[in-house]
């Protein structure tokens, strides 16, 4: 199948600074035409693959979570566009794309060469790449397989020790069985409700009564039609998913203080092993910020992917862009935690916003 190239754009306002996150999160963009592209990878089969491809600028590739889709990103995505040539895809056996071929296992280095592949059929070179969760993973994988120029991976999968990924594999093998337990009407119903809402995605979310009722049911339809779940969540149990160093490009950590599947404090582990990166706080946001906080987890990737990003970056710029939101920048270098400081940040210090009322530091 060759490439098929589509999108869409979608004004939107910019957001007053102090709006609720719940105004944030009723902005979403609305589902684009999708475009399939075969990944051949050298001496593997060929791996279909769904995207949407929209907006110009820089090329950033976002990539979904475990059991999730392109859509997680919706709510983001509108505030990306202006700036950036957005390709939010479909990893194999999620969404859209079809289920990894027979005989592939979904492993790190396999989903890097296969998304390398991709990139060569779209006509894009070392994309920006963000990714959350087990995209956070992928991100990794391909800044450090030399594939990305810029990598920000929010919550990334597999720094947890093996009660933590018993823990966060629990949680989400029962949201699969919520997801194939409740029926498509019973959770649009049950989703348009606040109550409802809680009960079905209430270890996701920060405060999953403010989110978007499709983002919700998205999220559960999503879970329950991935193919590609079960052997990734195989794949996952294996040890040292990721290790070495990335060299050469910026890499930011972004994790919010809230996350109740992948704990805050596995952070500390990627930024020891990875002790040039930059960490950013999210305040309040769970485990999917994207739809915590949409607009500032999109200004967090902006700044992150600019042109004229460099390693190591400008703490005070990072700072000064974030604080307007409520984020916290920090470059890390070993394992101690954030000091809970106001003060402009600098290197080895935490600039939090004033404007909160409360900042909690994992």
């Amino acid at each position: 199948m060759a490439a098929r190239f589509g999108g869409w754009v979608t004004p939107v306002e910019p957001y007053a600074q102090n709006e609720s996150r719940v105004a944030d999160a009723e902005v979403t963009a609305p589902p684009g035409p999708v475009s399939f592209v075969e990944a051949r990878a050298a001496a593997l089969p060929a791996v279909t693959l769904a995207f949407e491809r929209s907006g110009a600028g820089e090329p950033l590739l976002l990539v979904h979570g475990l059991g999730l889709s392109r859509r997680t990103w919706d709510a983001v995505v509108p505030h990306l566009i202006g700036g950036r040539e957005v390709i939010a895809i479909d990893l194999p056996g999620f969404g859209l794309s079809p289920d990894w071929p027979a005989g592939l296992t979904p492993d790190l280095p396999t989903t890097a060469r296969v998304l390398g592949a991709a990139f060569t059929a779209l006509g894009i070179e070392r994309p920006h790449v963000a990714g959350h969760s087990l995209g956070g993973l992928v991100a990794l994988g391909l800044g450090q397989a030399g594939l990305a120029r810029s990598v920000t991976a929010l919550a990334p999968a597999g720094f947890w020790n093996e009660t933590e990924r018993r823990y966060a594999f629990a949680v989400l093998a029962m949201a699969r069985r919520i997801s194939r337990t409740v029926p498509d009407g019973a959770a649009e119903r049950l989703s348009a409700t606040a109550a409802g809402r809680a009960i079905l995605a209430g270890m996701l979310y920060a405060d999953p009564t403010q989110c978007p009722p499709g983002a919700v049911a998205t999220c559960l339809r999503s879970l329950r039609e991935s193919a590609g779940f079960d052997a990734t969540l195989r794949a996952g149990r294996a040890h040292g998913l990721f290790s070495g160093l990335i060299p050469g490009i910026p890499i930011t950590i972004v994790w919010g203080t809230a996350d109740r599947v992948l704990l805050p404090r596995q952070a500390r582990r990627v930024t020891a092993m990875l002790p040039r990166a930059q960490l950013i706080w999210l305040p309040g946001c769970g485990h999917v910020p994207m739809n915590d906080a949409p607009e500032l987890v999109a200004d967090v990737i902006i700044r992150e992917t600019g042109p004229d990003i460099a390693v190591p970056r400008a703490d005070a710029d990072a700072a000064a862009s974030y604080a307007k939101h409520g984020a916290s920048a920090e470059h890390v270098a070993g394992d101690s935690d954030p000091a809970p400081t106001c003060e402009p940040n600098v290197r080895g210090k935490t600039h939090h916003a004033k404007d909160r009322a409360e900042v909690r530091s994992p």
